[in-house]
């Protein structure tokens, strides 16, 4: 994968593969609170979001076959992975009364979960830091990383 036609380092692989689960939350958030289509969704992001120039600073360039595997995954296993994440869940909280960006959340990080061979334990931090860019001050960090370590247990229990 080549970005303007120079080589992507490891390093900056990493960097896209974290810009691309940061844009799977927002788009997966967008669509449930605009009513909008996977591929619109999929579309606006690749073609306005990825390495867009702004006043305020530049966004990162998200790989595009993960976003894209991701939101796919999403909504084609979004029972199974709603399921899971309020099996995680106390009980009186099902996952429809979560904060709709932790719903996302779970949604993107659980499509990985389920249908990648992503270490668990990656999955988990990488989205434990997208809670912590959302919420910097609260306790949702700490929530979503019990949250996934159950949902990851539950997903690939021989990976613990």
């Amino acid at each position: 994968m080549t970005t303007d036609d120079k080589p992507v380092s490891g390093n900056q692989r990493r960097k896209m593969r974290s810009a691309a689960r940061l844009y799977a939350v927002q788009a997966l958030f967008q669509m449930e609170a605009g009513h909008q289509t996977v591929d619109e969704v999929i579309r606006e992001f690749e073609d306005h979001r990825f390495g867009a120039h702004y006043d305020e600073g530049d966004m990162l360039d998200g790989d595009p076959e993960l976003f894209e595997s991701l939101m796919r995954d999403a909504v084609n296993w979004q029972a199974k992975i709603d399921q899971m994440t309020d099996r995680a869940l106390v009980a009186k909280w099902p996952i429809d009364r979560i904060d709709p960006t932790l719903r996302a959340l779970f949604r993107a990080a659980g499509a990985e979960l389920t249908q990648s061979d992503t270490p668990p334990k990656v999955v988990i931090m990488e989205f434990v830091d997208i809670a912590k860019s959302f919420h910097p001050d609260g306790r949702e960090p700490k929530f979503v990383n019990a949250v996934l370590d159950h949902m990851a247990r539950e997903a690939k229990p021989e990976a613990f």
